[in-house]
C-alpha cells in the first residue's frame, strides 16, 4: 500500500470497522447481550438476548434472535441494507465517498447485491438469477456429482487421517463456483486464499491490522477479475460470468461486485455448511447411524445443519422509517441485528431447538439463507453441493469421525471450521 493511499484506507477502517469496534467493545465490557453475542469468538449463546424479548434496544443498535421479529425485519419495505446512508451526519455521507477505493471494495459495499435496495437490487439480482434456475441447478447434479468424485478418488484412505476440509470441502465448491466464473484451474489456489483472506470482512469491529490484511486480499481479488473480465470479453464462454460480459448491461465495478459475491457467498458459506454437518454427525452418533442407515436422510442432514450450525451467524438492517417490531418501537435510523443462528433456535418455532435432529419435520423453516429481498439466490445450489457432497462423502468413507482438535475460523459471522481433522 503506498504512502498516499494510506491515510485513505484509515479512513475506510475508521467508518467501517473502527467505530464499530470501539462501541462493542465497550457495551460488550458492561455486559449487553447483543453487543456480548457480536463480539464473541466463541460459540453463541443466545440466551441473554433472548431474554430480553423479541427484540433488544441499546443506545447503539437493536438486535433480535426471534424468529417471527427476524422474518418480520427480512421482509419489511421499513428495513433495507443502509446503502442510502440517509441517517449519517452531512460529514459522515460526505466521507465514505472520498475515501473509497473501487480496488478495495467488498461484498458488503455497494454494487454488492448485499449491500443495496430494490430497485438496483431489483436489477443485479435479474442479471443473476439466470444462472439459478431450477432447471440449471438441476442441470448442475451431474457436474456437481462428478466433482465430488473426482475429489474423493484424491483422497487415500491409506493416509489414515486427513482435514475435511482442505481436501474436500473446500475443492468441491471452488470447483462449482469456478464453472459459474469461469476460473481457469491454474487460478482456483490463488482465488481461495484470497477469498479465506478476505472474508473476515462481513465482521464487525475488525482491528486495524485485520483490516488491512482483508483490503490487501481484497484488492488482489479486485485485480484478478479485472484481467478475467478482459480475457472473458475476448474470449468468452458458457459461464454466468461470459455472460454477463457478453450482455454489456453493467460495468466493470458491478461485474466485479456481482463476481466476489458469487464468489463469497457461494463458496464461502458452502465450506462452512459440508463442514459444521461433518462436525454435527460426529458429535452425534446416534443421528450419523440414522444418517447412514438411511441415505434419503441426507436432506434432512442438510436443513438441521443449517438450523442448528449455520455457516452466517447474522445479517444487518437499518429502519428506513419510523415503525414497530413485535410490540417494540424503533426509530428511523436504528441499525439492527439479525441474529440468524438465534432465531434458527426459537423455541417458539422448533421445538427442542438445542438438540440435533435430522428428522426435525420443520428444519426447513430456518432463516440461514435470510428472508425477503435479499433471500440467498444460490440456496438451490448450495443445498444441491450439500446433499450431494455428503452422501459421497460418507458412501466413500462409513466410518469417518473427526478426531483430533477441530479448530473455529476466527470470524464471528460466518462460522465454520479452519481445520477439521477426520479419521477415514
Amino acid at each position: 500500500m503506498s504512502r498516499r493511499e494510506l491515510p485513505r484506507s484509515y479512513a475506510r477502517w475508521a467508518l467501517s470497522q473502527g467505530i464499530n469496534r470501539a462501541v462493542l467493545s465497550v457495551a460488550s465490557r458492561r455486559g449487553d447481550p447483543l453487543a456480548e453475542l457480536m463480539w464473541s469468538h466463541g460459540t453463541p449463546d443466545y440466551g441473554p438476548l433472548r431474554a430480553r424479548g423479541p427484540l433488544h434496544l441499546n443506545p447503539f443498535m437493536a438486535g433480535t434472535v426471534s424468529c417471527a421479529a427476524a422474518n418480520e425485519i427480512l421482509r419489511s419495505s421499513d428495513f433495507g441494507v443502509g446503502d442510502g446512508q440517509g441517517e449519517l451526519p452531512v460529514p459522515l455521507r460526505w466521507l465514505p465517498a472520498k475515501v473509497s477505493s473501487p480496488d478495495a471494495l467488498g461484498p458488503v459495499d455497494p454494487p454488492s447485491m448485499l449491500a443495496v435496495d430494490p430497485p438496483l437490487h431489483t436489477r443485479y439480482r435479474k442479471h443473476v438469477s439466470k444462472a439459478f434456475t431450477a432447471r440449471r441447478i438441476s442441470s448442475m447434479a451431474e457436474m456437481v456429482t462428478a466433482v465430488a468424485g473426482e475429489v474423493l478418488d484424491q483422497i487415500d484412505p491409506r493416509d489414515g487421517q486427513v482435514d475435511i476440509i482442505e481436501e474436500y470441502a473446500a475443492k468441491l465448491p471452488i470447483a462449482v463456483i469456478a464453472e459459474l466464473l469461469g476460473v481457469p484451474d491454474s487460478d482456483r489456489p490463488d482465488i481461495l486464499r484470497w477469498g479465506d483472506q478476505a472474508a473476515a470482512i462481513l465482521d464487525p469491529g475488525l482491528s486495524w491490522r485485520d483490516y488491512t490484511r482483508v483490503e490487501a486480499a481484497m484488492r488482489s481479488l479486485h485485480h484478478w477479475f479485472e484481467d478475467h473480465v478482459r480475457r472473458l470479453r475476448a474470449d468468452p464462454g458458457d459461464d454466468l460470468l461470459s455472460a454477463l460480459v457478453i450482455a454489456g448491461d453493467l460495468d466493470d465495478i458491478e461485474l466485479h461486485a456481482l463476481g466476489l459475491l458469487v464468489l463469497a457467498a457461494g463458496f464461502e458459506t458452502t465450506v462452512n455448511l459440508l463442514g459444521n454437518a461433518v462436525a454435527a454427525l460426529s458429535a452425534h452418533p446416534d443421528q450419523r447411524s440414522l444418517f447412514l442407515g438411511d441415505p434419503s436422510l441426507v436432506g434432512g442432514v442438510v436443513e438441521e445443519t443449517l438450523r442448528w450450525d449455520p455457516p452466517v451467524m447474522a445479517t444487518v438492517r437499518q429502519a428506513y422509517a419510523p415503525t414497530s417490531v413485535a410490540g417494540v418501537d424503533v426509530p428511523r435510523g436504528t441499525a439492527v441485528a439479525v441474529v440468524l443462528g438465534g432465531a434458527n433456535r426459537d423455541p417458539a418455532v422448533f421445538e427442542d431447538p438445542d438438540t440435533y435432529d435430522i428428522t426435525r419435520a420443520n428444519a426447513d423453516q430456518h432463516l440461514s439463507f435470510s428472508a425477503g429481498a435479499h433471500f440467498c439466490l444460490g440456496a438451490s445450489l448450495a443445498r444441491l453441493e450439500a446433499r450431494v457432497g455428503l452422501r459421497m462423502l460418507f458412501e466413500r468413507f462409513p466410518d469417518l469421525r473427526v478426531r483430533g482438535e477441530a479448530v473455529r475460523r476466527p470470524t464471528r459471522i460466518l462460522r465454520g471450521y479452519a481445520t477439521l481433522p477426520v479419521a477415514l
